[in-house]
């Protein structure tokens, strides 16, 4: 019997040494090689110290910022663990709000942020993204329509002209991949940043 179960035995090892050590260490190995900086999480540094990553989304809520999409991620209850809250951009928790069209609790907070977002900006239509959530929750781009829809708003908090704030916009448009893969967006991290680099007039 142990003739017939030695084989068996014998390639359970082997393909874990060759699928759960070899093919990934390999993996891991080329991705490093060829693709340094996302295999490191695509980490933003400024001044020696990391300030984000272009793969996931931050909350900003100040109005002197651009917003990026709304997030559905949660987390703990700090006053009960058995509980959970909302934490947006919870990297450790990625998820949608599994929310339907028909759901109530959807409706109304799609509702009171469009009427928030009309009452920043009445002379344009509301950006669909800047009241969705992304399926991850953890979204770090808008559309360029969102951004723009954004400008007027910094552009008084931070007393710029506003063609400054839409010039800034524009430098940060990045197209689809080969001009095919994807839609044109802005990773709303980056743009903060630079927003923060330009000076108050």
């Amino acid at each position: 019997m142990l003739k017939e179960i030695r084989p068996a035995i014998v390639v359970l090892i082997a393909l874990m040494i060759i699928t759960g050590l070899a093919y990934p260490l390999a993996m891991t190995g080329i991705a490093e090689a060829i693709f340094p900086n996302q295999s490191q999480g695509s980490l933003i540094v400024r001044d020696g110290k990391v300030v984000g990553s272009q793969l996931i989304g931050q909350n900003f809520v100040s109005e002197k910022y651009f917003h990026g999409r709304p997030s559905a991620t949660v987390g703990a209850d700090p006053a009960d663990a058995s509980k959970t809250v909302g934490q947006p951009y919870n990297a450790s928790n990625s998820m949608g709000s599994n929310l339907g069209p028909t759901s109530k609790a959807l409706v109304d907070r799609v509702k009171g942020d469009v009427d928030k977002l009309k009452a920043e900006n009445p002379s344009t239509p509301v950006p669909v993204d800047l009241v969705t959530t992304s399926g991850s929750g953890l979204d770090p781009d808008i559309s360029p329509a969102a951004a723009y829809f954004q400008v007027p708003r910094i552009a008084k908090v931070r007393n710029m002209p506003e063609q400054d704030v839409r010039n800034l916009v524009e430098r940060h448009i990045e197209t689809p991949f080969l001009g095919l893969i994807g839609e044109p967006h802005v990773n709303v991290l980056a743009l903060n940043l630079d927003l923060d680099g330009v000076p108050a007039r």
